[in-house]
């Protein structure tokens, strides 16, 4: 049965020389492909337990290069064996061998499940025809020309206004309960301002977030407005990375007022400083449910990529929470690396509605003779179930790593090296 799925594969792909190359070159590169899979798997547990647990980035410039390293230590190792394996071929016909670089294309093109974690979805073009594209022309000008200046007047003054009164109850109002709940009210009012400015429908499914000490929630995360979409059901801390630019005086100067708590991945120091604050919240309730986005990074809300551990290691029952959206008029996903976030809110606020799902679920513990990490891909499961979400066991902080010039550099040198190897061997033997 083998035998003939492979030639009716070499017929389908041509039948001739050119055709068994190729079936040749595709299952080498597949069992490359398994190789390199197993390398990522490793670098990804080797960041997650060595500097990343939280999710925050801390000591990442540190672990960055030392992960890089490994990969390419690998690569390196990988480029050797396969110019051992194939040292009994001719010194011309290694010469002129590309097969090396096709199979590292062709494994690419087999397998890519780490970057398509990473990219937003394509429109689907089903309206550019005679009789429908008068219609998408006129909802354009609809979009961009009416709702779009109405929808910014309306965020920018109701921003101000409710900012004011905040600022003005932490500056004035003593310290009362009262005060919280009056701050929660402004804080909530505030997200509901930013998701009405697009049009947003969001079913929420489960009962609502009560803060309480001992408690932890925790979610996929697929844009900073995952914040904001939980917020307006109720208002929630957060543990967020530092911006710069409008967004980080939001974050300084509003936000921290409600106890958010931040991080630079940029800062070794701040791992352990955000550790110690985050555990001290849960311990004592900071008046605010505490969000945490296990995944570290924004996703594409396709998939689900490794939760780091530190979440699930406070000794406090962890709540999920899953956030699906649906792309039907536009796709929520900020890819922070390619959009910056003011890019990212001009194009929700010009779409027609930004449609949305949330699951509040069950409180987890932490089962006996469970470890964090099996508790981290446990609760991890339950939201990727919940919102239809693909599981995959890359950390989200690889997207941040580009090979170094001097790996390319190091693949010549060592093919190099076994060129000038076999001419030594051949004037040896003269």
């Amino acid at each position: 049965g083998e035998a003939s799925s492979e030639a009716s594969s070499e017929e389908r792909a041509g039948g001739g020389a050119e055709g068994r190359q190729v079936i040749r070159m595709t299952k080498k590169a597949k069992k490359n492909k398994g190789h390199r899979t197993s390398v990522m798997r490793t670098s990804s547990r080797r960041l997650s337990d060595s500097a990343d647990n939280l999710g925050v980035g801390g000591d990442f410039n540190v672990n960055a290069s030392q992960v890089t390293r490994e990969l390419e230590r690998e690569l390196r190792r990988e480029e050797k064996e396969r110019l051992r394996e194939e040292a009994s071929t001719g010194l011309l016909r290694e010469m002129l061998d590309i097969s090396s670089t096709l199979e590292d294309g062709v494994a690419a093109i087999v397998d890519d499940s780490f970057t398509k974690c990473f990219n937003k979805a394509t429109p689907t073009v089903w309206n550019f025809n005679f009789y429908l594209f008068p219609l998408w022309l006129a909802g354009l000008v609809v979009r961009y020309v009416v709702l779009f200046p109405i929808r910014l007047a309306f965020l920018l003054s109701t921003f101000f206004t409710f900012n004011v009164v905040f600022f003005l109850s932490r500056l004035l109002l003593p310290k009362s309960a009262f005060k919280t709940r009056f701050e929660k009210l402004i804080v909530r009012c505030i997200c509901i301002c930013w998701v009405a400015s697009w049009t947003a429908v969001i079913t929420c499914h489960g009962p609502r977030p009560v803060a309480s000490k001992g408690r932890v929630w925790v979610s996929n995360h697929t844009s900073m407005i995952d914040w904001l979409v939980l917020s307006q059901v109720t208002p929630f801390a957060t543990v967020m990375q530092k911006h710069p630019g409008w967004l980080g005086v939001i974050q300084t100067y509003i936000m921290d007022g409600f106890g958010c708590i931040y991080f630079n991945r940029k800062e070794a120091k701040d791992r352990e400083k955000v550790a110690l604050r985050i555990k001290d919240y849960v311990k004592n309730d900071g008046g605010f449910p505490l969000l945490i986005f296990p995944e570290g990074t924004c996703v594409n809300n396709r998939y689900s990529t490794m939760f780091k551990k530190g979440a699930f290691e406070l000794d406090a029952a962890v709540c999920p929470i899953a956030i699906k959206y649906n792309k039907i008029f536009v796709d929520a996903f900020w890819s922070s690396r390619t959009q910056s976030f003011g890019m990212h809110l001009v194009e929700l606020m010009t779409s027609w509605a930004v449609v949305a799902d949330v699951y509040f679920l069950e409180p987890q513990h932490k089962q006996p003779g469970e470890t964090s990490i099996e508790f981290a891909a446990r609760v991890q499961k339950m939201i990727a179930k919940k919102a239809r979400l693909k599981v995959v066991p890359w950390n989200g902080m690889l997207k941040y790593f580009s090979p170094s010039p001097k790996l390319c550099e190091a693949k010549r040198e060592i093919f190099g090296n076994s060129l000038k190897a076999k001419l030594e061997q051949k004037e040896k033997a003269v």
